[in-house]
């Protein structure tokens, strides 16, 4: 069973055919897919899952905080499962393939109180972009 489908489980929601191939076309590691990817994968699984369902489960588990969304200059909405992982984004610069990112170090720590402004910061997004190995080719 994928990890976002027993975080699902055991948070008590109701899993209907749809909302299982949802989570599972979610499954893995560096998934950032758009809601049209999302239905696609999902359709090959189960021919009748409308857009529809597709972007209502997506919005669901983006309000209850189990997919991350993730928005990068100007493209479509990608969404990210790894939502209980603190991680940042590496982002290619021209076919927008993205993976997830751990580096060493506290980006809030690196914020000098001077440039805070008065802000309690709770939380940081990095979003590292290049060229991937593909691309660069």
């Amino acid at each position: 069973m994928s990890d976002l489908l027993e975080r699902l489980r055991e948070r008590g929601w109701r899993l209907t055919a749809q909302r299982r191939v949802v989570a599972e076309v979610l499954d893995g590691d560096h998934v950032h897919l758009t809601a049209e990817e999302v239905h696609a994968r999902a359709a090959r699984r189960l021919p009748e899952i409308s857009r529809a369902t597709v972007y209502n489960t997506l919005r669901e588990l983006v309000h209850r905080g189990e997919v991350l969304e993730v928005s990068t200059d100007g493209r479509a909405k990608r969404y990210d499962p790894n939502a209980h992982r603190p991680h940042h984004h590496l982002l290619c610069s021209r076919c927008g393939s993205m993976r997830d990112v751990r580096p060493t170090g506290d980006p809030l720590g690196d914020l000098p109180p001077s440039q805070s402004f008065g802000f309690t910061v709770s939380e940081v997004e990095v979003t590292y972009r290049g060229i991937c190995p593909d691309c660069a080719a």
